[in-house]
């Protein structure tokens, strides 16, 4: 069985020594420039530390270029690789064509190259171009059914990553114009303004109104935590969680929730995390949860009522009146927890001014005045003393070390055969014994600062020689970094092998292929695929064109499939879109005004 990865977000290199000491197995993290998240930038310096404390536990480091990019820009990528080259990422993950170009020109180094699910992989077809192209992994669309994801595996050698936790675009990944066509934030720039989790109206070709001012586009979150043996059995080898805009708690939180459940397979990290809390994804945010894509489903997968946090239901409201509420729950509610419901058609929220408890539960006065009835169920989407403990926690992740002590040598070794050895000088024995050797653990056991745990000391000599404890304090420091800096002379990054040109599964495409550049023409059209149009950010005239294609359907979520009206979506500025369903492959598609 192929080694399975846990892959966390990182915003910056704190985020990811988190996610790393909480369990990850892989982390993703944005560079200096041309990331999809444009908010979540960091450093060279930034990356390199992380790659340097990643590969001490054999974490991988993927850092994102997976947006679409000009001419000028591809010049400045390419330098841009050659120097995440050098500071040995892993692989890069990229969207963008022009940089196949590249490759298959030899002007990149032998990096690896993942595509993002920016590149809209959503069928057997697409998934065997790039393993023939030579691309060691892609990344699975969101949409990916787990009939499809097994049909892929069987057809194909490549890897397959897939997203198993976090937020879920409404759109095909790669194929979303909204925020483009709306304000010139272009998704596959980085720039997405998240048109979404907005509010729309729906109506008929009448004018009736069907659904008004609600969030129609937003979804829930992804959660598969329920189904990781199956996704494992159909042939997913790496486990992505969403969030690189998320915060250092969402991302410890969720990391070692998921680290929990797959630590029972092998997997392609080292070390032991040793952990100080109990993950509940519950309790970060989340705007509810579903799976519903892996089943293709798709009937429990949007919140219309508001795409904020919603967190974990807590209990059901049993009495009230204008000044407090009783839930019935056994959670602990304490002062400044946040709360929430939802009441009609509105999503309410609050903050808890002080609690009681009683027989049937606990009784709430909120810092503002309610309407609340009975029977409505309550959530808490801010848990404050949760919230604490992951701001404080102190986990951690050690690699296992013993030491050998010999008459003038101190000996280090892990349990991959790193062996280190240090000789020292000594003037006399120690007169006792005993006590000298109690000096020898004691000072040679302090590794809580570094990314070691001592399990085993052997004394190779009758009788210790005298040294100082802070000698051997010295001895332990300089030992444990010519050992950290052994392990990662010794490590070696995957090679890209060359790409090659394959037969793209179309003929021809237009705005949809997501052409910025001359060399992802040039790229397309040796793989015999004509580009009708170049990308759709360069275009001017935005004529009958598919703003997004969703799975997400709103004819079914409320008239149902059989329904033949002509419907509408309205924009809070009052902007007409037309909506096309394209029932045979079970898909809506938003299209321009």
């Amino acid at each position: 069985m192929e080694k399975l990865e846990l892959l966390a977000p990182a915003q910056n290199y704190k985020t990811a020594i988190s996610a790393i000491n909480c369990g990850a197995d892989a982390i993703y993290i944005g560079a200096p420039k041309f990331g999809a998240r444009i908010n979540a930038k960091n450093s060279l310096d930034d990356i390199k530390r992380v790659v340097d404390f990643a590969h001490l536990f054999n974490v991988k480091v993927y850092v994102t270029i997976n947006t679409i990019l000009d001419d000028d820009e591809l010049i400045e990528c390419e330098k841009l690789i050659n120097e995440l080259y050098e500071i040995q990422v892993d692989a890069i993950i990229i969207q963008d064509f022009g940089i196949l170009q590249l490759s298959l020109e030899n002007k990149l180094p032998p990096i690896a190259l993942h595509a993002s699910t920016q590149c809209d992989i959503r069928d057997i077809e697409k998934v065997k171009f790039f393993e023939e192209i030579g691309l060691k992994r892609v990344i699975l669309a969101r949409e990916t059914n787990l009939d499809l994801i097994e049909k892929i595996k069987k057809n194909t050698n490549i890897q397959l990553e897939h997203f198993i936790h976090g937020a879920l675009c409404v759109s095909y990944s790669g194929q979303c114009y909204m925020s483009a066509y709306i304000g010139g934030r272009s998704a596959n720039r980085g720039e997405c303004a998240q048109a979404c989790r907005k509010k729309y109206s729906l109506i008929d070709k009448n004018g009736k109104t069907i659904l008004k001012n609600q969030y129609l586009l937003s979804l829930k979150d992804n959660n598969l935590s329920n189904h990781l043996d199956k996704l494992i059995k159909a042939g997913v080898m790496s486990f992505k969680i969403e969030g690189r805009l998320k915060d250092e708690n969402y991302v410890k939180n969720t990391v070692l929730f998921y680290h929990n459940l797959l630590k029972k397979y092998p997997r392609q990290s080292h070390g032991t995390v040793i952990a100080d809390f109990t993950p509940n994804p519950d309790k970060t945010f989340n705007r509810g949860f579903c799976d519903d894509y892996l089943f293709n489903k798709k009937d429990n997968i949007y919140n219309f009522l508001t795409p904020k946090s919603i967190g974990e239901c807590i209990g059901t409201v049993i009495s009230s009146n204008d000044k407090c509420f009783v839930v019935k729950t056994k959670k602990e509610i304490i002062p400044q927890d946040g709360l929430c419901f939802i009441s009609g058609k509105e999503f309410v929220g609050c903050l808890v001014n002080k609690c009681e408890k009683t027989k049937d539960g606990i009784k709430i006065y909120p810092n503002k005045k309610l309407n609340i009835q009975k029977g409505i169920e309550i959530y808490r989407n801010l848990d404050i003393e949760f919230n604490k403990t992951l701001e404080n926690s102190k986990n951690t992740r050690k690699l296992n070390v013993s030491f050998e002590i010999y008459e003038n040598k101190i000996k280090v070794f892990d349990e991959f055969n790193n062996k280190v050895e240090l000789d020292f000088e000594y003037s006399e024995l120690a007169n006792n014994q005993e006590t000298m050797k109690q000096n020898f653990i004691k000072a040679l056991s302090k590794t809580n600062e570094t990314p070691y745990l001592v399990k085993n000391i052997e004394f190779r000599v009758e009788s210790l020689p005298f040294l100082p404890i802070s000698k051997i304090n010295e001895l332990r420091r300089e030992i444990l970094e010519k050992l950290s800096e052994k392990i990662l002379s010794k490590y070696r990054t995957k090679k890209q092998k060359p790409i090659d040109i394959a037969k793209f599964p179309i003929d021809k495409g237009d705005y949809r292929l997501n052409v910025h550049n001359l060399k992802a023409k040039e790229f397309y059209e040796m793989c015999d695929c004509k580009v009708n149009e170049m990308s759709f950010e360069t275009n001017k005239n935005h004529k009958n064109c598919e703003l997004m294609r969703t799975k997400h359907c709103l004819k079914r979520a409320t008239l149902g499939c059989n329904n033949q009206e002509e419907l509408f979506l309205i924009d809070e500025k009052g902007v007409k879109y037309p909506l096309h369903f394209d029932c045979k492959n079970c898909e809506m598609v938003i299209l321009t005004p």
